[in-house]
C-alpha cells in the first residue's frame, strides 16, 4: 500500500445544528404564553425530547481513518482498525433516488472470508450481491464524496471500487425533470440503475438480461403517477441505455472484487 500520511474524516456539523434547533425551538415554544394550548406544549416537548436525542447521538466518538494499515473506525458498534488484508471488497455506493432526489453515498465493506468485523451485515455489494456491511454514510462527514474516494483509491488500491463513477462513465444518468402524469419516478430510477449495472459489470449476459428488461417494461407501458418524470425525456434515456446494452463495446475490464 502507499505510503503518506493517514486521512481523517471530520464528522458533519449538520446533525448537531439541527438536535440544537429542535432543543432551542421547542425551549422557545415552552416559555410562550401557552394557556389551554395542549397541543402546542405537546409539540413543544416532543421537539425537546427528539433534539436531546440526536444531540447525544451527535455527541458520540467519532472517528474514521483512512491509512496504509487499514481503516481506523470508531463509531457506535464498531470500534477497532480494520487490516486490509481484512478487507475483500471496499465499494462506495449510491442508492437509487427517491422522488427524483439523490440519496448520499454509502460506502460498503466485503469482509475477507472467515472474517468477521462485529457489526450486523445489512447490506449487499450492488454488482454481485456478496454480503457486505455499510460502514459509513457520506452525509455524516464534511469531506466530498470524490476526497473520500481519492483516499480509498490511494490506501485500499484495487479493494476499492467507486461505483457512481463508474456508472456515469458507462452511462451518464439522464436529466429527468418532473411533471403531472408522467412515469413513476422509482420504477425509471430502478430500470436506468439496472442497466448502468450491468454495462459496469462487463458481463455479456447481464448486458443482454438488462437490456431484455428494460425492453419489456418499455413494450408494456411505464406506470404513471401523479407526479413523474417526463415521460418523452424518460422514453428517449431508455432508447439510449438500451443502444449502449446493445452495442457498448467489450467492457469485459475486471471490476475489482
Amino acid at each position: 500500500m502507499n505510503g503518506g500520511p493517514s486521512v481523517e474524516l471530520r464528522r458533519s456539523r449538520g446533525a448537531r445544528v439541527l438536535a440544537l434547533a429542535c432543543v432551542l425551538g421547542g425551549v422557545v415554544l415552552l416559555a410562550l404564553p401557552h394557556e389551554g394550548a395542549l397541543l402546542r406544549t405537546i409539540v413543544a416537548v416532543g421537539a425537546v425530547v427528539l433534539g436531546v436525542v440526536a444531540l447525544g447521538s451527535a455527541l458520540r466518538p467519532f472517528r474514521f481513518g483512512i491509512g496504509a494499515d487499514g481503516l481506523t473506525i470508531r463509531r457506535p458498534g464498531l470500534r477497532r482498525t480494520i487490516r486490509w488484508a481484512e478487507v475483500d471488497a471496499l465499494v462506495l455506493d449510491e442508492p437509487p433516488r427517491r422522488d427524483g432526489r439523490p440519496e448520499p453515498p454509502r460506502l460498503l465493506l466485503v469482509p475477507a472470508p472467515g472474517v468477521t468485523l462485529g457489526p450486523p451485515v445489512t447490506a449487499r455489494h450492488p454488482l454481485d450481491g456478496r454480503p457486505a456491511v455499510e460502514l459509513l454514510v457520506l452525509d455524516q462527514v464534511r469531506e466530498q464524496p470524490e476526497q473520500v474516494s481519492a483516499a480509498l483509491s490511494q490506501y485500499a488500491g484495487d479493494r476499492f471500487v467507486d461505483l457512481p463513477a463508474l456508472r456515469r462513465a458507462a452511462f451518464a444518468d439522464p436529466d429527468l425533470t418532473a411533471s403531472l402524469r408522467g412515469y413513476r419516478m422509482d420504477q425509471v430510477d430502478q430500470l436506468i440503475r439496472r442497466g448502468q449495472n450491468a454495462l459496469v459489470s462487463g458481463d455479456v449476459p447481464t448486458r443482454q438480461e438488462a437490456r431484455a428488461e428494460i425492453e419489456r417494461v418499455s413494450a408494456a407501458g411505464l406506470p404513471v403517477a401523479q407526479r413523474g418524470y417526463a415521460r418523452l425525456q424518460v422514453d428517449a434515456a431508455l432508447d439510449a441505455l438500451v443502444a449502449a446494452l446493445a452495442d457498448h463495446p467489450s467492457t469485459d475490464r475486471e471490476i475489482a472484487t
